[in-house]
């Protein structure tokens, strides 16, 4: 039984010490190269013995920085990635509310680290990491490692990750060692990944994403491609960067998928080394996860779904057959030992088809927030249906319902929800119809309140006419939920995890 997820790299360095470990734009380390690194970073952070305190990690995305990751497991710690591109006002309250009790960064970045006025003493630079001793064996090493990481147990935490708070305070989820042993073995049988997998990873390592490809790699031995974000950015350079080094699995966010499908991009017998196709984050518009499955045919498309809280993903859908433009791509069935509740405001369950909270319970859900009992208690709650035992479940704040089939469908935010005239409208309700109107490729519903007006703003090829627009919706919503202003752009604003940024659209068109 493993009682820390970095078991997962002890075990895969022992049989795969020569394989390519990770890639990067600066070249490759193998699976032995990459455990010395590591090892040599936490000899220096456990010196004074102590355990489960956060090592903030403040480096871009890099094979460093997953390196750093490794280094706090092995030294009895956790690691908490941050982007170093956010503005310092947010750094600032990350680290306020984090205290960590180190920084693992470069000297490139010394300036930063003095603006966020970081206690130089803290800073643990790569560039002062021991060297590692070529002729030491890994079993020794190893050895060495279980002295302290044998002292951990599986509800100690395994990495804090910040995400966005309604009040603008960044929240720290706390994700523990158990959750990520659960959510990678099912992963790892559920996409039958070994060592010949390629995988190639889009999502920022601040971003819970970045989870299933970093751990996947750590426990079957796996290649870990560190894809530069500027090929997110053309998508032409990017389908050449996964053939040239024939990445086999990606785990993308829809709006990725959405950008190559709009520019026809898969002609020719694009991809040959691709098997798997993954993605999660925001909803697959169906034309064009179709145009990706009748361009790259026997292929396995997967959707998963999850709140950063429950361990990055809870529910999966394989994708069988080809879905019509108008309809919602399901995000499916709960995964193993994940239960989903869709409970209503008195925390009921729903019948079928009704809508309702999703909550989520099992063995993946996070701690909490670090340094916050107060959000804590609001979200990570006593089961509503069982009072006879401690039973936690995770309130995500999506709204849902099951079909007919039994699966579930995604249908917004509580907190997106809009009060128009009288109702409540879920904005995921107008997006799903929207994207069936021809030549829109992606779309984005807000609500202006000072006008009280419903906007939609889309991207695609054509100016699609307002009267066309309304007169195509009519036969899919109620009056009183089709949008009076319609707004085209070139592209829709992406967030760094590559998600559709609302709140820049709020800010520039409100």
């Amino acid at each position: 039984m493993k009682n820390s997820a970095i078991h997962f790299l002890c075990e895969t360095v022992r049989k795969f010490p020569e394989k390519t470990c990770i890639f990067d734009e600066k070249g490759k380390l193998d699976f032995r190269r990459f455990f010395l690194k590591a090892s040599s970073t936490a000899e220096v952070l456990s010196r004074d013995l102590k355990k489960n305190r956060p090592i903030l990690i403040f480096l871009p995305k890099s094979t460093s920085a997953v390196v750093s990751f490794a280094a706090s497991l092995l030294s009895g710690n956790f690691y908490v990635p941050v982007d170093i591109n956010s503005p310092v006002p947010r750094l600032k309250k990350i680290i306020g509310n984090l205290m960590p009790w180190r920084i693992i960064s470069s000297l490139r970045y010394l300036e930063q680290l003095k603006e966020l006025r970081i206690q130089k003493e803290k800073i643990f630079f790569i560039e002062d990491t021991p060297p590692y001793k070529e002729d030491q064996s890994i079993d020794s090493l190893i050895a060495e490692s279980c002295q302290r990481i044998d002292k951990i147990i599986d509800l100690d935490p395994c990495y804090v990750m910040y995400t966005s708070g309604s009040t603008s305070v960044p929240k720290g989820v706390v994700t523990c060692h158990r959750g990520v042993l659960d959510y990678i073995n099912w992963a790892v049988s559920f996409f039958k990944v070994d060592e010949n997998e390629v995988i190639a990873n889009q999502a920022p390592l601040c971003f819970d994403n970045s989870t299933l490809d970093i751990y996947l790699s750590w426990a079957t031995g796996a290649a870990l491609h560190l894809v530069p974000e500027r090929y997110f950015i053309f998508p032409a350079d990017l389908i050449e960067y996964l053939e040239k080094h024939r990445a086999t699995f990606i785990f993308f966010v829809p709006s990725i998928l959405v950008n190559i499908s709009r520019l026809k991009l898969l002609n020719n017998h694009r991809l040959p080394s691709l098997k798997k196709i993954i993605f999660a984050g925001e909803t697959m518009p169906t034309q064009h996860l179709a145009y990706w499955q009748k361009k790259l045919p026997g292929r396995i498309f997967v959707n998963l779904y999850g709140p950063t809280e429950i361990t990055v993903d809870c529910t999966y859908l394989v994708v069988k057959r080809i879905y019509k433009a108008q309809e919602i791509l399901p995000i499916g069935f709960p995964r193993s030992n994940m239960e989903i509740l869709i409970l209503d405001e008195l925390g009921h369950p729903v019948k079928k088809g009704e809508k309702g909270e999703l909550c989520v319970r099992g063995s993946s859900l996070a701690l909490g927030y670090w340094n916050d009992e107060e959000k804590t208690k609001v979200v990570f709650a006593q089961n509503p249906n069982q009072r006879n035992y401690l039973d936690s479940i995770y309130r995500t704040g999506d709204i849902g319902y099951r079909n007919k089939r039994g699966e579930i469908i995604f249908v917004g935010r509580k907190d997106f929800q809009i009060k128009h005239l009288g109702y409540r409208i879920e904005p995921g309700e107008i997006e799903a119809a929207a994207k069936s109107v021809p030549g829109m490729d992606n779309c984005c519903v807000l609500y202006n309140q000072k006008k009280q007006e419903i906007t939609l703003f889309y991207e695609g090829e054509r100016e699609i006419k307002a009267e066309e627009f309304r007169r195509l919706l009519h036969e899919k919503i109620p009056d009183y939920m089709i949008p009076r202003k319609i707004v085209r752009l070139d592209s829709l604003p992406l967030s760094p995890s590559g998600k559709i940024d609302r709140n820049s659209l709020s800010h520039e068109f409100f």
